[in-house]
């Protein structure tokens, strides 16, 4: 355990020694501040039927948050120790293999959520303004921001594993964007399906990471979509960690 958290620290302390980590937050605040204004422009003081939280999710800044920072934060996770050669001294030290893809992933899931603190500026300032005291109910944020959790656990997961495959952040960054855009066009095809599809749009459904976030942003937690991100993100640090060892075998 005190190597998991020593690994863990040294992690995250990289993300905040180098420039990236703060451009990554800078450019998050940045396109934050763009979904905000989109939403006032939305609402335009009229009230809507819908929860103002899936209206902020269901913008397109968003979803380029998630697609585009989750690369970048996890693309030097292991790419940049192969490369520079540190990833070799690393597994001769007394920690496990699974400690250290723990630590990583671990460490990228601290920052992401760090990440993501800024966006409680804009719930403060709406909630100041608004006179309906129930649009931002604390359930309803906390199943939101769960939902941000859970989402950000898989596209760290496929991060990782991208990163591990690789000694190139860059091709690192390409295969983790190109996974996790994958997955979220997944999110759209049921709705193209013929009705007589049967079973495949139901197998697809349970793939739609859009409509998984828009039952959180209701405020809706289903157990079924904990399963499938819990289950996922699972698998995914499983490959990473087969990847990893993999290294014994040449």
């Amino acid at each position: 355990m005190q190597a998991y958290l020593t690994l863990t620290r040294r992690e995250l302390a990289v993300f905040f020694v180098s420039i990236t980590g703060y451009v990554i937050i800078a450019a998050t605040v940045f396109l934050m501040g763009l979904s905000f204004v989109a939403l006032l422009m939305q609402l335009q003081g009229e009230p809507s039927p819908e929860p103002v939280t899936q209206l902020y999710y269901s913008t397109l800044y968003f979803w380029l948050i998630i697609l585009l920072a989750t690369p970048v934060i996890t693309m030097r996770l292991f790419a940049l120790e192969k490369y520079s050669g540190t990833f070799e001294t690393l597994m001769t030290t007394p920690v496990s293999d699974l400690e250290v893809v723990l630590a990583k992933f671990t460490a990228a899931m601290i920052f992401y959520l760090l990440m993501w603190l800024p966006s409680l500026g804009s719930i403060f300032i709406l909630r100041h303004y608004i006179t309906d005291s129930d649009a931002f109910d604390g359930g309803l944020i906390g199943s939101t921001f769960f939902g941000i959790f859970l989402v950000g656990g898989l596209f760290m997961s496929l991060g990782c594993f991208a990163s591990a495959l690789t000694r190139s952040q860059i091709i690192a960054a390409m295969v983790s964007f190109t996974l996790g855009f994958t997955l979220f066009l997944l999110s759209f095809l049921p709705g193209h399906l013929p009705v007589a599809a049967g079973w495949q749009s139901e197998a697809l459904a349970h793939l739609a990471i859009f409509d998984h976030m828009n039952d959180f942003a209701r405020g809706l937690v289903d157990t079924r979509h904990i399963v499938f991100y819990v289950s996922l993100t699972g698998l995914f640090l499983f490959l990473t960690l087969r990847v990893v060892e993999s290294r014994r075998w040449k």
